[in-house]
């Protein structure tokens, strides 16, 4: 019997026949082909090191230009190079990104500067003294008043060992004895015992009866609330200080005057977090310092007899002392009070391990914070405008709807007489050439109908004006930030004096990346490295314009990502065995990892 199969293989065979291709085609528009087509190519290694500063970032900032070497003693240029040589045309830099939802891999590397800088400011490095070990310190969690009744999972014993993962038993949500009903006719009680994660946790029993222009408010607000909160509590402290007897500090300022000051001060670092409620609420780090007359800028230990429960009764006079009330608005002419909630934590932190709130904990605790957003809530978007405030703002709809309308609301111009479309509107000459007059201004004879001189005057003038003029109105901010539910403040900020700043941090990995490659001896003492500049040393000038956001393909961010997935792996890894042989070597020996 003759064979059927083909001696020849068709080179259009298709299905499952003798003379088909076994491995599947691959196309070039999946993720799969772009990366595989990228690594077919022969500088593929050349372009994972070319990519590594950016290896992890979601949507890398692509630059393109030239980049020239210049010696600085006589300004010659020794080298250039362009992006046009390099791979893919344009040198990659990462988004640096703080949140986590938007790009995982900035996020965590802001996440660990964070750490570093609110621990520095606990145990001393980076520049700041070892001293301030034993320094008073206090951990404070500031709330948001209550605003309407909220779904929430509360817990009045827990029996598990890890909160993140809390599985104890809840109790009800809001149980009565009596099944009342709110104004509005809807129901007041809540019996579900609420677990983690559930959605209806932050969201109100009756959206009618929730204030949301007060929490908006409240939000924008909160700023100015906690420097409030901070004055009172350094004058608390200083009349403390007086009664004990304590003379004032005399310094001299930066123009030469001389004043007095108060013998101790406060040096907080503070996180802001968005509740599912979209209430922000504040977890700071209060550190007690004293003030030296020959150096103000010195980070000394405050006077003897202060202690942390003096810093404890100070933070909690002030927060309970220090409410005011917003300017009139057309829909609230008394304002809204603003004043902190009724909860209020203050935990002494310490630094030798043995406490329950120890510094390598609020550190960590506060550096995750500063990460987040508004993902608690459930809402997700960028700065809105009259375009796109429809998709979000609804007075009518769900929670968030209804903090994003208030926020527009409220935020509207406010104080305008006429409408704008009534307004007088300035002469405008005509185009083309007149008659050669005389300016009365200035004396230019000139034929066009606005002097030229007095125009380029005029417009200099408007440039030289800031481009954000200060506003009459204090809610117009409420539109700026009506995607963050109305907090308009930054989420981690810090007295000038308690740390270092995210920037030395920065500069220092900088320098560590020029030089990881090149045999070099570590500092002894305390204090970032500075750059060592010898008479070789060259300077790298670089002209780089904007080329584009994001990876070319698919592909390569598969790739990109997961080379620094395992770079990452393989470094954890290596702290992990570090640790272990330095926790199971003898004193006096070196371990075989170093």
């Amino acid at each position: 019997m003759a064979s059927t199969l083909d001696l020849t293989p068709r080179a259009s065979a298709r299905g499952v026949g003798s003379n088909a291709d076994t491995i599947a085609p691959v196309y070039g528009y999946t993720a799969a082909g772009s990366a595989f087509q990228r690594a077919q190519q022969p500088n593929y290694f050349g372009w994972i090191e070319h990519v590594r500063a950016a290896a992890g970032c979601t949507r890398p900032i692509r630059l393109a230009g030239s980049l020239h070497t210049i010696e600085p003693a006589t300004g010659r240029i020794l080298h250039s190079r362009h992006t046009d040589a390099m791979p893919d045309a344009a040198i990659y830099k990462a988004c640096g990104n703080r949140r986590s939802r938007v790009c995982p891999a900035c996020a965590q590397t802001y996440q660990r500067d964070a750490f570093q800088l609110l621990r520095a400011g606990l145990v001393g490095g980076k520049g700041v003294p070892d001293s301030v070990a034993g320094h008073p310190a206090v951990f404070a969690t500031f709330t948001a008043p209550s605003f309407g009744t909220v779904h929430a999972r509360v817990v009045k014993r827990h029996t598990c060992g890890n909160r993140r993962r809390c599985d104890c038993r809840a109790e009800p949500c809001h149980a009565r004895r009596d099944t009342g009903l709110c104004v509005h006719g809807r129901p007041a009680v809540c019996w579900a015992r609420h677990e983690q994660g559930d959605t209806a946790i932050g969201r109100p029993l009756c959206l009618d009866c929730y204030d949301h222009a007060h929490q908006v408010v409240w939000n924008i607000f909160s700023g100015k609330l906690w420097h409030r909160t901070k004055q009172a509590a350094e004058r608390h402290l200083a009349q403390l200080a007086h009664r004990r007897g304590i003379p004032r500090v005399e310094i001299r300022t930066a123009s030469g005057n001389t004043r007095t000051v108060a013998p101790v001060r406060l040096s907080p670092g503070k996180v802001a977090e968005l509740q599912a409620r979209g209430a922000v609420h504040f977890h700071a780090i209060a550190r007690l310092d004293g003030v030296d007359g020959q150096d103000p800028d010195a980070i000394v230990p405050p006077p003897a007899g202060f202690t942390v429960v003096d810093l404890v009764d100070a933070l909690r006079h002030a927060a309970r002392q220090v409410t005011f009330h917003t300017p009139a608005h057309p829909d609230r002419p008394d304002g809204w009070p603003i004043a902190w909630g009724e909860q209020l934590d203050l935990e002494p932190i310490t630094t030798d391990g043995t406490g329950e709130v120890t510094d390598s904990l609020v550190a960590g605790y506060l550096a995750k914070y500063a990460t987040k957003s508004t993902e608690a809530t459930g809402h997700t978007s960028t700065r809105l405008t009259a375009e796109s405030i429809g998709d979000y703002a609804d007075p009518d709809g769900d929670h968030t709807a209804r903090l994003i309308d208030a926020c527009w609301r409220i935020g509207r111009p406010i104080g305008i007489p006429v409408p704008l479309s009534e307004w007088p509107r300035d002469p405008r000459p005509r185009p083309g050439f007149v008659p050669r007059w005389e300016c009365p201004d200035c004396g230019t004879h000139t034929r066009f109908a606005a002097c030229p001189v007095c125009v380029a005057d005029r417009q200099a003038a408007l440039d030289a004006e800031s481009t954000k003029p200060a506003s009459g109105n204090p809610y117009a901010r409420l539109r700026r930030w009506a995607h963050m539910l109305g907090y308009g403040g930054h989420f981690l900020t810090k007295a000038r004096r308690y740390s270092v700043t995210f920037q030395l941090l920065r500069d220092t990995r900088v320098q560590f990346r020029r030089h990881e490659h090149q045999d070099h001896e570590h500092p002894t003492t305390a204090g970032p490295p500075t750059e060592q500049v010898d008479e070789d040393t060259t300077l790298t000038v670089g002209t780089l314009h904007f080329a584009g956001v994001g990876w070319h393909t698919t592909g390569d961010a598969l790739l990109a990502n997961t080379a620094a997935a395992m770079a990452r792996e393989r470094r954890t890894t290596g702290r992990e065995e570090l640790a272990h042989e330095l926790a199971t070597t003898p004193a006096g020996s070196t371990p075989a990892a170093a």
